[in-house]
């Protein structure tokens, strides 16, 4: 990638200036960064202030964030079941173990976590594009029934409109199995992928997301109901995760603005192409001519 590395490429607008931060100052940063994504350390912090032309130490934030306690924000988290795997259903092979994906809309990968109200569970699917880590389609609901799975991918699949061929890839609980869902798939051009049984390393993309938006949300604001929930969600996954939220595999790049650029470089790929077929045929025609 003409010689720079990923981070330095996907960082828009970083000219990489040094500027006298005082501790007040950095303090004061990691304050105002904490309050939309209290999950950050002091890696992800150094790539925030990179990202606006800002070179700190990495070592001197470590050491502020200890001095005035800053530390990313930790939770004791408990399992609750979202997979029931025992159905007579379908079980498809795994086409993405070892898969490295090259380009958008080439792998989804869908799950479901739970989200605790004051008095009950309430639960999120939702599916994410494993090139960019994207958010591309989500729901709620009071219950773990397959149309809350539906929901997702009806969402995912009008905002993406995927090629033909775009692979599925969902662990092997039944609302992921059922006819329905499957029909779905199908009828959209999917290929279908699930996770061997036992193996959550597939869907490790997905326990990252569901781990982010718990940290940064659901355990800092203690959703009081469903419509709580409801209010609150869109504005951190379309906002917080996809616009803001930086990811190292992206080269410490939000996934809405990874997008954009790889847009964009595949356009420049598509036009390079065009230039070369365009400048080959004359050179075929004459060749032609003089047989």
């Amino acid at each position: 990638m003409i010689g720079l590395a990923r981070s330095s490429y996907y960082a828009e607008g970083t000219a990489s200036r040094n500027m006298k931060f005082s501790e007040r100052d950095l303090r004061d940063f990691i304050e105002r960064t904490h309050v939309e994504l209290p999950a950050y350390g002091y890696r992800r912090i150094y790539h925030e202030l990179l990202r606006k032309g800002i070179r700190v130490n990495a070592k001197r934030i470590r050491r502020v964030m200890n001095r005035h306690s800053l530390k990313p924000i930790v939770y004791r988290t408990f399992k609750v079941a979202t997979t029931d795997s025992k159905h007579e259903h379908r079980v498809h092979p795994n086409l993405v173990k070892g898969k490295t994906t090259t380009a958008l809309n080439e792998v989804w990968v869908t799950d479901i976590t739970y989200i605790r109200l004051r008095r009950e569970f309430i639960y999120l699917a939702a599916l994410l594009d494993r090139h960019s880590r994207k958010i591309i389609g989500w729901a709620i609901s009071k219950s773990l029934h397959s149309d809350l799975c539906l929901a997702a991918l009806e969402d995912a699949i009008e905002k993406r409109k995927p090629p033909p061929g775009c692979i599925h890839h969902s662990d092997r609980g039944v609302q992921y199995a059922c006819d329905k869902y499957v029909a779905m798939l199908k009828n959209n051009g999917f290929k279908i992928s699930m996770s061997a049984k036992g193996n959550p390393y597939d869907n490790a993309h997905m326990e990252s997301f569901f781990k982010s938006l718990k940290y940064d949300e659901v355990h800092l604001h203690n959703y009081e109901n469903f419509e709580d929930a409801l209010k609150r969600l869109p504005h951190y996954i379309d906002t917080i995760y996809n616009q803001r939220r930086l990811h190292s595999s992206l080269g410490y790049c939000p996934p809405e603005e990874f997008e954009n650029h790889e847009k964009r470089r595949q356009r420049s790929e598509s036009q390079i192409d065009n230039i070369v077929l365009i400048d080959r045929r004359p050179l075929n025609q004459a060749a032609l001519a003089g047989s």
